[in-house]
């Protein structure tokens, strides 16, 4: 198997999962600590508090429009120090207090950077990989996302029992601080363009912006981020109203061990046997962690709940890129990772602010209860939109 010997374990490829890494910790971190901080600092509703989380996905977002479309003209490494220097830039404006209007205005622009930052590297990784690792090089760099997700939060409901937010927005300073840093050491050589690129640069196409073969994959991302949404808006508080604050510090790292054990496991099982086989079960799991989480009064189901909803939501999640890329061709394998990832910006982003109107109406409790439901019906969607077809991914390797 001489694919064996081609490196996967690059600087390059080390560094810019480094930055991921380092970007989505902030992301969030700041996700389920700004809500608290909206309502403690400015006196913000349950809506405005769930607008102020998700303002940022929404930015982050609108960035990754933008960026996949100009980023081979202005040159990948050179778009992602541009990203960084507006993510350290717009960090620092967390520290003034001026209003919650400012504060929607903050976060919008800090999202904003980091599609413009993470859609880099995303471009970049898919880049320098050998040809015949992709797929194992993508599954390792998706990990570095899912640990985000899991250790972000972790570190944020940590930190905001223990200390100020104004030690937590340093934190984060200093986190873009090193990823500006180290991101001027990487090489990324020079992109050979597509035959197509000149006729795509002629007027507008959606494909310009979006991966048709990953939109149906994308659509199941959007539902199962917006599940996640409601755990990384509001599980501060269902903490406090359950009484369970000191275990709700574990959640999110009980549910990264989750993912640390499953996700080799689940990675092979999805290039031998399909991803069906990883995400029925992957729906399941979530959507009873998230029943389970509902009925949570004591810390031990908790800490299960989140045990299950990571082997379940950090597989769907990273298992959905994966498809979303083996269903592309290589010269749009970017491009697809950044539909993907607009479909979980997108699911993260209008979740916070939807349940947000829900929970007077139906409080944390049937809130998780809602959403488990919605989980399970996302399976018959799943089945439609990609399901059927999946063997035809296997039948092409």
């Amino acid at each position: 198997m001489s694919h064996a010997k081609e490196k996967l374990w690059s600087k390059d490829f080390v560094i810019m999962s480094i930055i991921n890494f380092l970007i989505l910790v902030i992301f969030y971190l700041l996700m389920v600590t700004i809500a608290s901080f909206a309502v403690k600092e400015y006196h913000a509703s349950t809506s405005q508090a769930g607008l102020v989380t998700g303002i940022y996905i929404i930015g982050t977002l609108i960035g990754r429009l933008g960026t996949g479309r100009v980023i081979d003209q202005f040159g990948r490494k050179r778009v992602l120090i541009i990203g960084l220097i507006l993510f350290v830039i717009t960090m620092s404006l967390y520290f003034i207090h001026a209003g919650i209007t400012v504060l929607l205005l903050c976060r919008f622009v800090h999202g904003f950077s980091v599609g413009i930052a993470s859609t880099a590297t995303g471009t970049i990784v898919a880049q320098i990989l050998p040809q015949s690792r992709k797929g194992e090089g993508i599954g390792y760099y998706s990990m570095s996302a899912t640990l985000g997700t899991a250790i972000g939060p972790f570190i944020g409901i940590l930190m905001s029992q223990h200390t100020t937010y104004n030690v937590i927005f340093s934190l984060c300073m200093l986190l873009g601080v090193i990823c500006l840093a180290i991101s001027f050491i990487a090489k990324v050589p020079p992109v050979l363009k597509a035959p197509e690129s000149k006729e795509v640069q002629k007027g507008f196409s959606i494909s310009q912006y979006l991966e048709p073969k990953a939109i149906p994959i994308a659509i199941i991302t959007i539902f199962i981020a917006f599940g996640y949404a409601g755990i990384l808006s509001f599980i501060n508080f269902f903490a406090k109203e359950r009484d369970l604050v000191a275990a709700s510090s574990f959640f999110f790292f009980v549910y990264a061990v989750a993912i640390l054990v499953t996700r080799p496991f689940t990675g092979r099982l999805m290039d031998t046997k399909g991803a069906n086989f990883v995400m029925y079960p992957g729906f399941v799991l979530f959507a009873l962690g998230l029943l389970l989480l509902s009925t949570a009064h004591s810390s031990v189901i908790l800490l299960l709940s989140g045990a299950m909803i990571g082997a379940g939501y950090g597989n769907l999640s990273s298992t959905a890129q994966a498809i979303a890329v083996k269903l592309t061709p290589p010269h749009r394998m970017g491009l697809a990772t950044s539909t993907y990832f607009i479909a979980l910006d997108g699911g993260l982003g209008v979740g916070p602010y939807l349940l947000g109107y829900l929970i007077p109406l139906l409080g944390y409790g049937k809130l998780y209860v809602s959403l488990g439901i919605f989980i399970f019906v996302t399976i018959g969607f799943y089945l439609v939109l990609h399901g059927r077809k999946d063997h035809l991914i296997l039948e092409k390797i």
